[in-house]
């Protein structure tokens, strides 16, 4: 069976292919090897630039032909190194001999032992896989996650006037303004987004055991430590891990995906208060023409969008969280448990990408009730009682808090004339009377 939409085992590459394709370009099997083969060309040109014998700098016709290799890189390509790797059977070395058999095109055959010169795979690796993510991140990841806060910062200036019943332990509580809790939102994810300034995409390049050894022996009056930072900071724009043994630390890149994972589960946060918002009728949905929301309840409109978010979010947390916290765990210089582990890094940054997708789609899609939001709050006066009892102790009445309690708790019916015939009972000015009346619970604010 051929790998379709259709037969394929991920839903990432099978289901919502057409909605995750964007990732494809920085994590798919192409991807990898694309980048693998961008590193190997760049460290050659950058080797040849220190004019250790027998390199010496190249002339810029050189330079344009040797990166077009990666540039105008197709999945043919791709698959003549999947051919080669058949015979190999090792991944990087396929790439090695794939761009020797390009010098040999361009006339540069003399000179193709230096490609991979004294390196180990995992200084390929761990600078591909590094500089994938972090393109991807600030070119789709923080994209979209900038356009989710925008549209939550909308929907919180536009229900900003909507006073509402606020819940706490799912009981009426003091009220508040629905498009301030959704400002709540917003600013959660300001602030976690404003952490990837700080955020390094970390790479490894110093040979077997991280030492250069096989560097030094050939060329000992060389400084390949600052040749090292020097490739992976000036020329490919990561982190600079050194020391390090066969493989990068991997610290940053865990603490990438806790902050992923702390984004996700604020989103999980807003998925879920969206979706209870929807089941109280404070939010209809828009209806789009053809659509089924139940196939056997003809008058559901299911809030689809936001649950689907929640799951995937949670996946891709799940996910996240097993990366986090093995990668940073190698036995002794190196064991391959994060070869097969990294492969994955991009299937969790899919199904954010689709939780994100799908909140923005049911964004679009909500519309306020404001007639019910209103009218729950104005049936429950007993959230005022605060509201009474904190004048009260500001007049240092007798125990004010007690009494509230006991007119809270004992009447069946608390309105706005069970709150007005208490007010009349209090032992306190006419002027404070009429300052407790006016509180009602839409005026109930604060800030």
């Amino acid at each position: 069976m051929n790998i379709t939409e259709l037969s394929a085992i991920s839903p990432i590459d099978g289901r919502y292919r057409s909605k995750t394709s964007t990732l494809a370009p920085y994590f798919s099997e192409y991807a990898l090897i694309k980048y693998r083969v961008r590193i190997e060309i760049e460290y050659f040109i950058e080797l040849c630039e220190t004019g250790v014998k027998p390199l010496h700098p190249l002339d810029q016709k050189t330079k344009e032909n040797l990166k077009a290799i990666y540039q105008n890189f197709s999945e043919e390509d791709a698959q003549s190194i999947k051919d080669i790797e058949r015979v190999t059977n090792h991944d990087v070395k396929a790439v090695e001999y794939f761009i020797k058999n390009q010098f040999d095109q361009l006339g540069l055959d003399d000179l193709k032992e230096f490609v991979h010169f004294g390196l180990t795979s995992q200084d390929i690796n761990n600078t591909a896989i590094p500089l994938s993510l972090k393109e991807a991140h600030f070119e789709i990841v923080l994209p979209m996650l900038q356009q989710l806060v925008i549209e939550i910062e909308k929907l919180a200036e536009g229900l900003n006037d909507i006073p509402m019943l606020a819940r706490t332990h799912g009981q009426p509580a003091s009220p508040t303004r629905l498009g301030k809790e959704f400002k709540v939102f917003a600013v959660r994810l300001h602030e976690q987004i404003s952490q990837f300034e700080s955020q390094k995409f970390s790479a490894k390049f110093g040979g077997a055991t991280g030492n250069y050894n096989a560097h030094k022996v050939a060329y000992p009056s060389n400084n390949w430590p600052e040749f090292g930072r020097a490739f992976v900071t000036e020329n490919l724009g990561l982190h600079f891990s050194y020391p390090t043994t066969q493989i990068e630390h991997y610290d940053h890149l865990a603490g990438l995906f806790d902050l992923y994972k702390r984004i996700n589960t604020i989103l999980i946060d807003v998925s879920r208060d969206v979706w209870s918002y929807i089941s109280m009728d404070y939010f209809k949905q828009r209806i789009k023409e053809g659509e089924v929301g139940s196939s056997a309840m003809p008058h559901k409109v299911n809030p689809i969008d936001f649950e689907n978010a929640e799951g995937n979010l949670g996946l891709a947390n799940a996910i996240y969280e097993h990366l986090s916290a093995k990668l940073p765990v190698s036995r002794l210089q190196r064991d391959l448990t994060d070869s097969t582990v990294l492969r994955n890094v991009g299937v969790p940054i899919g199904h954010s990408i689709l939780a994100m997708q799908s909140l923005l789609k049911g964004f679009g899609k909500l519309l306020v009730n404001k007639e019910k939001v209103v009218n729950e709050l104005s049936d429950n006066w007993a959230v005022v009682a605060e509201a009474i009892q904190t004048i009260l102790r500001r007049e240092q009445y007798p125990n004010p808090y007690e009494s509230l309690k006991a007119l809270t708790r004992t009447h069946s019916v608390m309105n706005e004339e069970a709150i007005h015939d208490f007010i009349e009972t209090l032992n306190v000015s006419d002027s404070v009377k009429s300052e407790l009346k006016a509180i009602r619970p839409e005026n109930y604010l604060g800030f």
